[in-house]
């Protein structure tokens, strides 16, 4: 099996590697050549576009930013789509809009190219390391064939439902993050706030039912001021966008996301776009005049 990647960003660059050092045969793409270069010294071959990764991998992995460019790689010129055949597979491990895997997918199915929706939860990390949490949406039997391809990538490669539904798992996903943050900054300013110390308020709930991923690791972060990103405000946005937009085509209201859409824009005025969406807690630093740093 030859595997086609495409992306090698942050996110795409590690799980590539991770898909080498498997022993998967490897053809690349990416905006940057020196990256090409990194990988045809592992024993890779560079592609000069999306059609030329088409016309030689069996199965398509894609790492890209957001749904335009996902879009782009697979419809667009010098797309997957111009030279892919009805035994290609493309696997989208991109986050975007499930509207938008769905609209791709049947395009693609249009020449019989099958589409999985497989976005990721883990981070730089874990990408790395090769424990990324997959949710993955489309045909259960495409699924079950490329689940030990995922696996080179991933502690967790779960099954969802039909396309778009791994994109649904991973909204859901930075929805329920977005808010948990917030409701963690609001609560240890308010504690600072009373005249409590915040770092002890944190030590005696976080074994009780508001203990959580999300408060173990964002907790301490605040505390010390350490914005460093696991993963950026910018990015966040990125997905509360989707989520939105998702969510409206539904017609289903969600006023808790939308809120923390609207405090992320206030940090990403602030110039803090780059920093971690654990900078939230600065939205209450400046609306309070409180700061819980030690």
């Amino acid at each position: 099996m030859k595997v086609g990647f495409i992306g090698l960003g942050i996110m795409g660059k590690p799980m590539a590697k991770n898909v080498r050092k498997a022993g998967y045969d490897l053809i690349v793409n990416t905006l940057d050549p020196k990256t090409i270069e990194e990988f045809v010294a592992l024993g890779a071959e560079g592609a000069k576009s999306a059609a030329e990764v088409a016309s030689k991998a069996d199965v398509i992995i894609t790492m890209l930013p957001n749904s335009p460019q996902v879009r782009d790689v697979c419809l667009g010129k010098g797309g997957i789509i111009e030279t892919a055949t009805s035994k290609t597979v493309v696997i989208d491990m991109s986050s975007i809009d499930p509207v938008a895997s769905k609209e791709i997918s049947a395009e693609l199915a249009k020449k019989g190219i099958e589409m999985l929706d497989c976005p990721v939860s883990g981070g730089e990390p874990k990408a790395i390391d090769g424990t990324l949490s997959v949710m993955c949406g489309g045909k259960k039997e495409v699924w079950e064939k490329y689940y030990d391809l995922l696996k080179t990538m991933a502690g967790s490669v779960v099954y969802v439902g039909p396309i778009g539904s791994g994109n649904v798992a991973k909204l859901a996903n930075q929805m329920i993050v977005a808010c948990n943050i917030g409701a963690v900054a609001e609560a240890l300013t308010f504690a600072k706030k009373a005249g409590t110390d915040p770092e002890l308020v944190y030590q005696a709930i976080r074994g009780g039912l508001a203990g959580s991923t999300v408060l173990d690791a964002k907790a301490p972060m605040m505390l010390a001021g350490n914005y460093k990103p696991g993963f950026r405000i910018d990015l966040h946005i990125k997905d509360l966008t989707n989520a939105l937009n998702a969510a409206h085509a539904i017609n289903m209201p969600v006023p808790m996301t939308a809120q923390l859409m609207e405090v992320m824009q206030e940090l990403k005025n602030h110039g803090e776009g780059a920093n971690d969406h654990s900078d939230i807690v600065k939205y209450y630093e400046r609306m309070t005049g409180t700061s819980i740093v030690k």
